[in-house]
């Protein structure tokens, strides 16, 4: 059989297949909304949507080479789970009947447009049952279908602090992405906002690596619980969105494993089923091909068993267009490459034919192809996807196409309860919040109302006109229908017999303020947006320009501040913003971050805004009172390649704010509430010591000496207060002097939910692994040796009990 078909449908469309008519529909938006592509790319309108793709022309894109090395087959793995065990049992001696194109065609993709998919392979007759794979973005749900839901982006799921919350929706999701014949999920996302104004920051779960972890294990078992393969990226340091092609990320080897690699660690240990690098160079290799990073570090301590693919996944996938060669990647650890093709219309793969010739002059070893073949079917297998799993039943190119199979089933109920759990309450004054049937109300700004033309108005939502539910580019999915906040709180007013006064069609601060005079609350909505490099929007290339609301965000508030002493602000963005324009004026009496909630953002607002839901949102995120205060930047300047330094080291986030007695606006983990708690009687008991460690060696930093627990910490929790509601508790370690690392830095969290009087005893496991540092010489962890701080409480600033253990 060919080893590639590529590009099918592209194929077919020039042959004549029939498509419908489209408007110009690389030119978007209205007014200042209107969506260019960014530098580097260029939009392309092909079947029934149009896309910025990468533009192989520009001189924008460099890179060079890695040098060829034959690529290390790991055979003896220590801890390897028993799903991935009893999954290689299946599939080595199938691999081991394939003809060398077969298995080239297991990693190889059909093409930008060579299947139903996002990311198609093609099917290997060979192989009993084995159709293909479908891979389809987002995190945030099904991309470019219908009947399908849009979840609250991750960095909401991760201020809601409750593992619960993000494991159904990692359940929710994955339902959906298999209703629709989907065998690979693309997320979920886990770089760190090691620099806040990163446009893919709202696609991750914030700033802090152990947050991120959890939020990737509860997730990836949550899509993964339904027989979807999930997908963890982008491996490694895809950090900013400028120069993302053409930058290389400079990590010394101890903040690699300590900060940006344990998120990844988590999704091993969670079994996920594959991996995406990145398209950046990592200490000056790119990613996709990079042998330390894959091969060393994924592969071989945490002796990983799936499939590494480009900007994709690892199975290892690269992510699209991220692989750049046939022999570096494949001998560097690449498995697998999306969408296939080398470029955008090319009839070419670096993988396929290619790979099956490497193979012949020995540039690629046989038990390389067959690593890469069996890693891919494990995959499969271990998901159970060789048996009764659903035909793909869309077409992300040609719609009409589709079958339009609703997977939503009742996912709206949880996308409201995830979005009101995961609202802030950042200031509440006098207590002006929860609102009370008051009189009269003003709504302003025009993020509170519904897109002017739709909620899909824009290619991949790539321009901010109305309510702002989720970012930018190709972590975002079609709403079937989006709730505006000024129809949710219109309705509510309706009930309460509330008067309602707005001016929501532009963000003109004097017309805002006069809707605004004489009301008893004014509710002023402000944004800030962000997304992939490959559209700017409002001037900004992927990564925030600053850290300013959008559409004269500062102004609306301060003007509205000035004629109405009851002011509530309810921001929706992709992560902090500077307020200190505003935020301590008297007359702001309230601020809420809503984040990017999904479908249900207006009724997820009222629940929180009208007390039907107590606040229990923590900050996953810093917010300073000014930007410099922040460790790392987004680097906007640069040519050739353009060097990131990891310069700052641990301290990203609330760690430099901590260790450089820098006083933040809002701290990470802060949130308010509409009741009180109290912490008492905090007891640690249990000792690191004792036990037999394994050796090092591949999968050894998956041992279970290090990561079964051995102390706890534990607490009790009463609601002090009138009302129910959660309380999200979190744990700090501060290691001893030795361990040269942050003040505190998370280690534990529990949401817990209490009726007024009601007390329960929280307790949090802590492993050796938590009371760990990387030794670059010894290249393992170790213990940190001295007293070690316990502390519990509300916040990394708001530590109600401290204990401490020797070790």
């Amino acid at each position: 059989m060919p080893i590639l078909p590529p590009l099918v449908a592209l194929a077919g469309l020039l042959a004549g297949w029939p498509a419908p008519a489209l408007a110009d529909s690389c030119s978007t938006g209205v007014g200042a909304n209107l969506t260019a592509c960014s530098t580097g790319f260029k939009c392309v309108t092909q079947m029934n949507t149009s896309l910025c793709i990468l533009d192989t022309s520009s001189s924008s894109v460099v890179g060079s080479p890695s040098s060829i090395v034959a690529a290390p087959v790991q055979s003896v793995v220590l801890n390897i789970s028993p799903e991935w065990v009893a999954a290689y049992a299946k599939a080595k001696p199938i691999v081991a009947n394939l003809s060398n194109a077969d298995k080239a065609n297991l990693g190889t993709g059909l093409g930008q447009f060579g299947g139903a998919c996002i990311g198609n392979t093609p099917k290997v007759s060979a192989i009993p049952g084995f159709s293909g794979l479908c891979l389809q973005d987002s995190p945030v749900g099904v991309r470019f279908v219908s009947g399908n839901s849009v979840f609250p982006a991750e960095i909401n799921a991760a201020a809601t602090f409750n593992r619960t919350l993000i494991r159904a929706r990692g359940e929710a999701m994955g339902t959906e992405f298999k209703g629709k014949g989907i065998h690979v999920a693309l997320g979920p996302m886990m770089n760190l906002m090691r620099a806040p104004a990163a446009g893919r920051n709202w696609e991750g779960a914030g700033a802090d690596p152990y947050l991120t972890g959890e939020v990737a294990y509860e997730m990836i078992q949550g899509i993964q619980s339904q027989g979807v393969q999930a997908c963890a990226k982008h491996f490694l340091n895809n950090e900013q969105e400028h120069f993302r092609e053409s930058s290389s990320s400079n990590v010394d080897d101890r903040y690699q494993h300590e900060l940006y690699l344990h998120p990844f660690l988590r999704s091993v240990q969670a079994n996920v089923a594959s991996v995406m690098c990145s398209y950046n160079s990592v200490n000056g290799t790119f990613a996709c091909e990079n042998d330390k990073i894959i091969n060393g570090l994924l592969k071989g301590e945490m002796g990983y068993q799936g499939c590494a693919s480009f900007d994709v996944r690892i199975d290892t996938s690269a992510d699209w267009y991220a692989t750049h060669s046939t022999i570096p990647a494949a001998n560097g650890g690449l498995d697998m490459t999306m969408p296939g093709d080398k470029f955008f219309g090319a009839f070419s793969t670096y993988f396929g034919s290619n790979l099956v010739d490497s193979v012949k002059t020995g540039n690629v070893t046989q038990a390389r192809l067959d690593d890469m073949a069996t890693r891919i079917l494990a995959a499969w297998f271990m998901l159970g996807q060789d048996k009764g799993y659903p035909e793909v039943n869309f077409n992300s190119w040609l719609q009409f196409l589709s079958a339009n199979v609703d997977v939503q089933g009742d996912h709206a109920s949880l996308v409201r309860t995830i979005g009101a759990a995961s609202t802030v309450l950042l200031k509440n004054k006098g207590n002006v919040l929860p609102l009370h049937a008051p009189q009269s109300i003003a709504i302003v700004g025009t993020g509170a109302r519904s897109a002017i033309i739709s909620p899909n108005e824009c290619l991949d939502h790539s321009c901010n006109d109305g309510v702002l539910a989720v970012g930018w580019g190709s972590g975002t999915a079609s709403f079937q229908h989006l709730v505006a906040p000024l129809d949710a709180i219109s309705a509510r007013a309706k009930a309460d017999k509330t008067s309602v006064s707005t001016w929501t069609f532009s963000d003109d601060a004097n017309l805002s303020a006069n809707a605004a005079k004489g009301k008893q609350a004014a509710l002023v909505f402000i944004t800030a947006d962000s997304g992939e490099a490959s559209y700017t929007v409002e001037g900004n290339a992927g990564d925030r320009n600053d850290l300013q609301a959008w559409h004269n965000g500062d102004a609306i508030v301060q003007k509205v501040a000035s004629v109405n002493n009851n002011t509530i602000v309810v921001v929706n963005s992709v992560g902090p913003i500077i307020m200190d324009a505003w935020v301590e004026n008297p007359n702001v009496t309230a601020v809420l971050w809503a984040g990017l909630p999904g479908e249900e953002a207006g009724n997820s607002l009222v629940d929180v805004l009208y007390g039907d839901v107590n606040p229990s949102g923590r900050l996953p995120f810093t917010i300073a009172k000014a930007e410099p205060d922040y460790s790392a930047r987004v680097i906007y300047k640069g040519s050739g390649t353009v060097q990131i330094p990891y310069s700052e080291g641990l301290l990203i986030d609330y760690r430099h704010f901590d260790a450089n007695a820098i006083a933040p606006r809002f701290e990470f983990g802060f949130g308010l509430s509409y009741t009180t708690f109290s912490y008492a009687n905090l007891k640690v008991s249990g000792s690191t010591s004792g036990g037999t460690r394994q050796p090092t060696g591949p999968g050894s930093v998956l041992d279970p000496w290090l990561h079964n627990p051995v102390v706890t910490v534990s607490f009790t929790l009463t609601n002090t207060g009138s009302r129910a509601g959660t309380e999200a508790s979190s744990l700090y370690t501060s290691p001893p002097a030795s361990a040269n690392t942050a003040p505190f830095n998370l280690k534990g969290f529990d949401a817990i939910f209490l009726n007024p009087g009601e007390s329960k005893t929280v307790s949090f496991q802590l492993s050796r692994y938590d009371f760990s540092v990387w030794n670059v010489i010894t290249q393992r962890w170790e213990i940190a040796q001295g007293v070690t701080g316990l502390s519990v409480g509300a916040s990394s600033r708001d530590l109600k009990l401290k204990g401490s253990i020797t070790n």
